[in-house]
């Protein structure tokens, strides 16, 4: 079946239907994001509405992270590859809210990571700019997903500096190295 949708994909359609498939099928995803340090507080705005999301990692390796995710009333389990790359392996599945909750309780690594996160839509792409709470109060930074590395973008006037290949900015580093303490 997956050679089947790949045929699909590299025939007809493009990464964006192979990414609804794979959703729909539980299959592995590539995650191409970039993510940036902002300037000033320009972004708020043109933002949606915030969503409040609370996340915690029952491990992180040299190979991948496990996450566990409450994003309003949603919960999903999250893995994910340790490439410190903009291109990463990812999987992730929707989970009961209650097995969410008693993980990030009694199996997640402390702190847990609680972050609003806002929308910002400039020229047909979505940027999302994350505001950390608890031990990473005062970062904010803003990422965004591409559909290949090589994908051009137009910076916002609220984009300072770039930081997807500095791995104090990935949330599984976070949990151990908090921007409280940096």
């Amino acid at each position: 079946m997956l050679s089947q949708l790949l045929y699909l994909r590299n025939n007809f359609c493009g990464k964006s239907f192979l990414i609804v498939l794979s959703k729909a099928f539980n299959i592995m995803t590539l995650e191409i994001e970039r993510k940036f340090l902002l300037k000033n507080d320009s972004w708020r705005d043109l933002c949606q509405k915030g969503k409040k999301y609370i996340q915690g990692y029952l491990t992180g390796s040299e190979l991948a992270s496990v996450r566990v995710r409450l994003e309003d009333d949603k919960a999903f389990l999250n893995i994910k590859s340790m490439t410190y790359d903009i291109v990463r392996t990812e999987y992730e599945y929707s989970i009961p809210n209650d097995d969410a909750v008693e993980m990030l309780e009694k199996l997640c690594i402390k702190p847990l990571i609680s972050k609003m996160r806002y929308d910002v839509l400039i020229n047909n792409k979505k940027w999302e700019v994350d505001v950390f709470e608890g031990d990473n109060e005062g970062l904010i930074v803003a990422e965004i997903e591409l559909e290949s590395e090589n994908e051009k973008i137009e910076l916002p006037d609220f984009i300072a500096e770039e930081v997807s290949d500095d791995s104090r900015y990935y949330n599984v580093n976070l949990v151990e190295h908090p921007y409280c303490k940096w």
